[in-house]
C-alpha cells in the first residue's frame, strides 16, 4: 500500500508539473505574440497592429510624425480631417475642369458654325442651306478629345488625389479608433461641401471610389 500511494503521488506531481510548465509556454507564447503586435519602435514611439485607442507617444507614418501631448493628437485629429476633406476637393476640382475644357470646345465649335453659317449661307441652295443651319448640338457633335496640355493637367490631378488617398489608407492601417473615426468624419464633410452642386436629370453618374479614399 505504502508503494502504490507513492506511485500515485508521483504520477500525480508529474501530471501537475506538464500542466504548469504547458501554462506557462501559453502564457509565454501570448505574451510574445502581444509584444509583436504591440512594438515600440524607439524614441517613445507605439505602433500596434490592433485596433486601439493610443494617443501619448503615438506615431505616425514616419518618427518625426510622434505625437507628445493630448493636445498635438487632437491637432492630429483635425489635420486628418481636412486630408480627407482635400480629397473630396481634388476629385471636385477634376470634374469643374473636365467641365470647363468641355465648354470651352463646345463655345469653340459654336462659333466656328457660327461663322460658316454667315459666310456660306448665300452659296448654299435648298436643302443643304437648312443642314448648314441647324445647331450642331441637333446634329450630333463630335467627340472631343483633350490636348495634351489639357490632359497633363487632368493626370496631374488625378496624381495629386491619388497619393492623398494612399497617404488616408496608410493612416488607417494602424488601426487607431480616433484616427479611423476622423476619416469617416472628413469623408462625410468633404461629401457634404465638396459633392453639392447640381445634378443632371439624367441623375449623378456612378463613380468609382479611389483606393481608400
Amino acid at each position: 500500500m505504502d508503494m502504490g500511494s507513492t506511485t500515485m503521488s508521483m504520477a500525480a506531481s508529474s501530471t501537475m508539473a506538464m500542466d504548469m510548465a504547458s501554462t506557462a509556454t501559453t502564457a509565454a507564447a501570448s505574451a510574445t505574440t502581444t509584444a509583436a503586435m504591440e512594438m515600440d519602435m524607439g524614441g517613445g514611439c507605439k505602433i500596434s497592429m490592433l485596433w486601439n485607442w493610443n494617443t501619448v507617444d503615438s506615431c505616425f507614418i514616419a518618427s518625426s510624425w510622434h505625437i507628445t501631448s493630448e493636445g498635438m493628437f487632437a491637432g492630429c485629429c483635425v489635420g486628418v480631417i481636412l486630408l480627407v476633406m482635400s480629397l473630396e476637393f481634388l476629385r471636385r476640382l477634376g470634374k469643374e475642369y473636365d467641365r470647363f475644357i468641355l465648354r470651352q470646345h463646345t463655345r469653340h465649335q459654336a462659333s466656328i458654325i457660327s461663322t460658316n453659317s454667315e459666310t456660306g449661307s448665300s452659296a448654299v441652295a435648298g436643302k443643304d442651306a437648312t443642314i448648314a443651319c441647324t445647331p450642331q448640338s441637333s446634329r450630333g457633335m463630335a467627340p472631343f478629345r483633350p490636348n495634351i496640355f489639357q490632359q497633363m493637367i487632368r493626370a496631374s490631378l488625378h496624381m495629386v488625389s491619388f497619393t492623398v488617398a494612399y497617404f488616408v489608407m496608410l493612416l488607417a492601417m494602424y488601426y487607431n479608433g480616433y484616427i479611423i473615426i476622423c476619416i469617416i468624419i472628413g469623408a462625410w464633410l468633404g461629401s457634404f461641401v465638396f459633392s453639392w452642386e447640381t445634378v443632371d436629370l439624367g441623375g449623378p453618374k456612378e463613380e468609382i471610389t479611389v483606393c481608400c479614399g
